[in-house]
């Protein structure tokens, strides 16, 4: 009787015991896995440039409406129109070797309600009651300034020789980006060790050596753009460019 009187007293300290050791295990534990995340930071560094671009690219088109039997006189036209065009080009230096003459396309115009097969040569239910021909160039050059004033006068100039002429949206770009890359992906992980060192030096930390490295987001914008984009971005429609490249960085702290 006497036995079972220790036994039942001894089971709550037991009990306790073994919590208490359980407890401190599962503290201690969490004060490892709280060191052992503090063992690295984490960090964005970015670092923007401005570049100017160094190649121009130009696409116009002309065209010419002809009666259902004047195709003859359509094609006579258009390349009349694009002797003119071409003419016009080499007044503003532009070399025959940077210039890309498509071929001439031609498409019905249809009588009553314009209605087209999927192939673009038929109006259906509709008579033919002429033909559109249209021609385009493309002019691609490292003259930047001389295309794009060239390509800001030409409608009105071809207007006046009674050329329809229409221009697109003069592209821009960059061609020395990947030798650029480089550079500025080294400058933002110096970035991304900066503000580490910061956000260490604040708290009475030592950063020690970078443990991982990804390259985040590398964009080309419009100079005073605000845009971002999580697959990166590439601006054609300006000739200054804001480059900006992320790197993501994980340093180990000391």
């Amino acid at each position: 009787m006497e036995g079972n009187v220790k036994i039942k007293l001894l089971l709550p300290s037991l009990v306790l015991g073994a919590s208490l050791i359980g407890s401190t295990f599962v503290a201690a534990n969490a004060i490892y896995q709280v060191k052992a995340l503090s063992k690295g930071i984490s960090v964005t560094g970015s670092v923007d440039r401005t570049v100017r671009s160094d190649t121009v690219k130009w696409r116009g088109t002309f065209s010419r409406r002809v009666a259902v039997d004047g195709l003859a006189e359509g094609n006579r036209l258009i390349k009349q129109d694009l002797k003119e065009t071409q003419n016009y080009l080499k007044d503003h230096r532009v070399a025959d070797a940077q210039v890309t003459i498509n071929p001439v396309s031609i498409t019905p115009t249809c009588g009553g309600q314009q209605q087209y097969y999927y192939d673009g040569k038929s109006c259906g239910p509709n008579p033919v009651v002429g033909y559109t021909l249209t021609q385009s160039i493309i002019v691609e050059s490292d003259d930047v300034d001389g295309i794009t004033l060239a390509a800001q006068l030409a409608t009105n100039y071809l207007l006046e020789k009674g050329i329809i002429f229409s221009s697109d949206p003069l592209e821009y770009y960059y061609g020395k980006l990947a030798d650029l890359r480089l550079d500025m992906l080294s400058e933002a992980t110096k970035n991304a060790k900066a503000r580490a060192e910061q956000i260490v030096a604040s708290t009475g930390g030592r950063l020690g050596p970078v443990q991982s490295a990804s390259m985040g987001v590398f964009q080309v914008t419009a100079v005073n753009s605000m845009e971002v984009s999580d697959y990166g971005a590439y601006d054609t429609s300006t000739v200054e460019k804001k480059v900006t490249a992320v790197v993501r960085a994980t340093f180990a702290l000391e």
